[in-house]
């Protein structure tokens, strides 16, 4: 066995965790406990100096970033498909990925961690209640992605296969119960994430991280 993917359950590593499993390929999963610091130890920083998840090692090589593995997996498993081959088409897919990774995840994280971006204690709580807001109108937007594609007649966010699109769409939706946003004022998005929740492969790998779909709690 030489693919190793390093995650962190309910992480964005989700995503690839989905996708080797999708590929019925052998690999090894292996758990990084954010919550007990474990991307900090000397072992796990040699592998990624910047202590994050997912990391992904394919014999010798380590490659990180979750878009750079997702396009490292396309092209090592082709015959999955899971970006479009067609170049707007892929490139479609690819600018929505990028908006996730780098708008929707960074908000729900100064939710979740606004210690990250200020060490003033007294100011986390406003970070919390501005980005919740902003976190809420990126669900609805995910929502209308949702509907555009079904209106397209597309059995999936990226095309006729299963991709990381839909992966991400339901870890987002998932971190947005954790952040107080109930997924049932999204309704065609939450239909369409327990709809990617029961595929096979993705089923067995919110078994495997031991996830709960959706953990909103009323005030």
């Amino acid at each position: 066995m030489t693919l190793k993917l390093y995650f962190a359950p309910g992480a964005c590593s989700f995503v690839p965790h989905t996708l080797l499993e999708a590929t019925g390929e052998p690999f090894e999963p292996t758990m990084v406990k954010l919550h007990k610091g474990a991307q900090h130890d000397p072992e796990y920083k040699a592998i990624n100096p910047r202590s994050q998840v997912p990391v992904l090692v394919d014999g010798g090589q380590v490659i990180t970033q979750i878009l750079a593995i997702i396009t490292y997996l396309n092209d090592r498993f082709p015959q999955m498909a899971f970006l479009p081959a067609e170049p707007l088409a892929r490139a479609r897919v690819m600018e929505t990925l990028a908006w996730m990774n780098n708008t929707v995840h960074p908000t729900f994280t100064h939710i979740f961690m606004p210690q990250k971006f200020t060490d003033n204690a007294s100011v986390h709580g406003d970070l919390r209640a501005y980005n919740t807001g902003l976190y809420r109108g990126m669900l609805g937007e995910l929502q209308a992605l949702v509907q555009r594609a079904a209106a397209a007649g597309q059995a999936w966010l990226g095309g006729a296969n299963f991709g990381p699109m839909d992966a991400y769409s339901l870890t987002l939706t998932r971190w947005g119960s954790i952040a107080g946003i109930n997924p049932l004022d999204f309704p065609d998005l939450w239909a369409f994430v327990q709809r990617v929740a029961a595929q096979p492969a993705v089923a067995r790998v919110i078994e495997r991280e031991r996830l709960q779909l959706n953990l909103y709690k009323a005030a």
